[in-house]
């Protein structure tokens, strides 16, 4: 039974729109836990800097490794015009100059 839990894991990508109207981008097995994690300042030294205010993209992986390709794709391949047009892609409501 323990063993069948593991294997379902989730693994998700997340970027979250911080005040300074920038971006984090992160890998998790719970995006709300870890929204709550960085909003209370025990998440990454970016969001201590750079308070977080909502989660405005997350994708789910079947594998921890496909999710670590992805997280490290967006944040050292695109570009802040990139990260819009994937998290416009994702929510067409979010607007983000």
């Amino acid at each position: 039974m323990i063993k069948s839990c593991i294997m379902n894991k989730s693994h998700f990508v997340y970027m979250i729109l911080t005040e300074g109207n920038t971006f984090y981008c992160g890998y998790t097995d719970n995006v709300e836990k870890r929204f709550i994690e960085h909003y209370m300042g025990k998440g990454a030294k970016y969001t201590k800097a750079f308070k977080p205010v909502r989660v405005v993209y997350s994708k789910e992986f079947s594998t921890k490794s496909e999710a670590l390709k992805e997280e490290y794709r967006i944040k050292h391949k695109l570009t802040h015009k990139q990260k819009i047009k994937l998290i416009s892609s994702y929510d067409e409501s979010i607007l983000i100059n």
